[in-house]
């Protein structure tokens, strides 16, 4: 495992795992949706309890001052020590997206989605940012960053882009509303032309960096190199009409000259994109969900893949994989698969078939609904009928379990519940596809890569 790859993975175990040891029970009991489990559904009336139930992790269960989506939210109510109010950028991009479902699904009504989204805009128009970008985490209460290790107390360049993706979104459903709405969405767009994409860049490089710190600089030297989950802050760098990057910048960097290209094959599924780790593997699912949430891979392609078949592709290969399971693990099935990073037996880790540690993730499957339909659904179904309340609470699925272990912790990440929700209704309709793709700037961006898509003309 590459330290680039999973670097951000690597200081979350302790982090998260001193949960137990610093607990505190004093998270203000949120309203409960209903954890009633009712079998026979059709395929439609499963896919939308769980959207919605899921959906109520960025209502119910938001932090209550900013609005914003929290880092994580356990039901125990053992939380490491002053966590409980903590908010995640790339979640609370996630969530936006996932209300602006919520709205269209009539989940709530659009008054009181447009409330809480205005809150979340307010928040994020008063919170610390770094030449444009935000922290990986803020404390909700005051906008302040919480530092995500000890070099990490600045700018994050692809939680930014998670949520500048879903702020895109969010523009777009109001900015041809009435006079609030429109007023919302030219908040948007100055917060999204305050970012400073370009900056990144360390100089000039053709490259971006991840993060950037107010007192040691890029001390924590990560430039973002191709192919992992980070492709969407290429595109949103690219996109940006204010402090865009050229071509060079994604073909040289992300791309790495064209090393990104190669060519494997996984239980007879190619892969076109070099996916960084050991050679010849694939990485945890989100690296086929964070990035398209809002950018549609239906359609796109450039010099190096097809990127509807890369995504679905490396699902295919993660239901493979289970469906073999080569280690052995209890409940791994054609209903059962699935990998991830989520919290884990062992901390927190990003599965993959190269690290299994027998722990399923349900967003890993349930996110690649739009890929694999039939499969995701299946899934759905096993989880929600059969093993019912062991991984089914009041937001949806909970973030993992493990049957081998007979582990099944009660507790929700915000990054997994999010593209969940999200990729749900873009399997539905494709509202946040088209949402996303309608932006005049991403158009623009994709054409300055050279990025096709059948949601714009070349």
């Amino acid at each position: 495992m590459k330290k680039q790859l999973f670097s951000i993975l690597l200081v979350l175990p302790a982090l998260l795992g001193s949960s137990v040891v610093n607990a505190q029970k004093t998270l203000a009991t949120q309203p409960a949706a209903s954890t009633i489990i009712k079998k026979g559904l059709t395929d439609n009336q499963l896919l939308d309890v769980v959207e919605k139930q899921t959906f109520q992790y960025f209502w119910d269960g938001a932090e209550p001052v900013s609005g914003a989506a929290r880092e994580r939210y356990h039901v125990d109510g053992e939380y490491p020590e002053n966590d409980k109010n903590v908010v995640a950028t790339g979640a609370t991009g996630f969530g936006v997206m996932a209300i602006v479902a919520g709205i269209d699904r009539h989940y709530i009504t659009r008054q009181a989605g447009f409330k809480r989204l205005q809150k979340i805009v307010n928040f994020l128009s008063k919170a610390d940012r770094f030449h444009g970008a935000w922290p990986h985490w803020m404390y909700g209460e005051t906008g302040r960053v919480k530092p995500f290790g000890q070099n990490d107390n600045g700018g994050d360049l692809v939680e930014t882009a998670y949520l500048a993706q879903g702020l895109l979104c969010v523009r777009q459903y109001f900015q041809t509303g009435n006079a609030a709405e429109k007023h919302l969405a030219a908040q948007i767009d100055k917060l999204w032309k305050g970012i400073e994409w370009d900056w990144y860049r360390n100089g000039g490089k053709n490259v971006l960096y991840w993060h950037w710190s107010p007192s040691v600089g890029w001390k924590m030297n990560f430039p973002v190199e191709g192919y992992n989950e980070c492709l969407i802050m290429y595109i949103m760098a690219a996109a940006s009409p204010t402090h865009s990057i050229p071509a060079a910048v994604y073909h040289e960097g992300w791309a790495r000259s064209g090393r990104i290209d190669t060519m494997i094959s996984n239980y007879g599924y190619p892969v076109r994109l070099k996916h960084n780790g050991a050679p010849g593997s694939v990485g945890p699912l989100f690296w086929s969900q964070y990035s398209y949430l809002g950018l549609s891979p239906k359609g796109l392609t450039d010099r190096y893949a097809n990127y509807w078949t890369e995504v679905k592709n490396h699902t295919l290969i993660h239901r493979a994989y289970c469906i073999a399971n080569p280690k052995h693990f209890k409940g791994y099935g054609d209903d059962c698969w699935g990998l991830t990073a989520s919290y884990s037996v062992n901390g927190y880790a990003g599965h993959s078939p190269n690290e299994d540690l027998g722990v399923i993730s349900p967003t890993a499957a349930l996110a690649s609904y739009p890929y694999t339909p039939e499969y995701s659904l299946k899934m759905m179904r096993h989880l929600y009928e059969d093993l019912g309340d062991k991984v089914w609470g009041k937001y949806g699925f909970y973030d993992a379990f493990s049957e081998t272990a007979n582990w099944y912790p009660k507790r929700y990440l915000g990054i997994d519940q999010g593209p969940i929700a999200v990729m749900i209704e873009n399997g539905r309709s494709g509202l946040l596809w088209k949402l996303f793709m309608s932006s005049p700037e991403v158009k623009a961006g994709l054409k300055k890569l050279d990025i096709k898509s059948t949601y714009f003309k070349k």
